[in-house]
């Protein structure tokens, strides 16, 4: 059940990062750029929970997982504080 959850986090973050760009491809808005660049590392991230947890459990990448989601989350507060209108 973990493994379905994780899997499904990660689908998610990687659809809702496609939509993003897709939108700041079609329209050029730099804020949807920064939302979806977040998205993308949540879901590297998210990926990088799955493969801590299931496939290398000796392993642990928990630095690696907090520091993707912390360059992800500063890119967005980036274009939050930089491209507002």
């Amino acid at each position: 059940m973990l493994s379905i959850v994780n899997i499904l986090g990660a689908l998610t973050a990687a659809l809702c990062a496609v939509l993003l760009l897709r939108g700041y491809f079609r329209t050029g808005r730099r804020l949807l750029l920064w939302s979806g660049l977040c998205f993308v590392g949540l879901g590297v991230s998210n990926v990088l929970l799955f493969v801590d947890l299931l496939l290398v459990p000796q392993a642990s990448l928990y630095t690696w997982r907090l520091a993707v989601a912390a360059v992800s989350l500063l890119l967005l507060l980036y274009g939050l504080i930089f491209e507002s209108d």
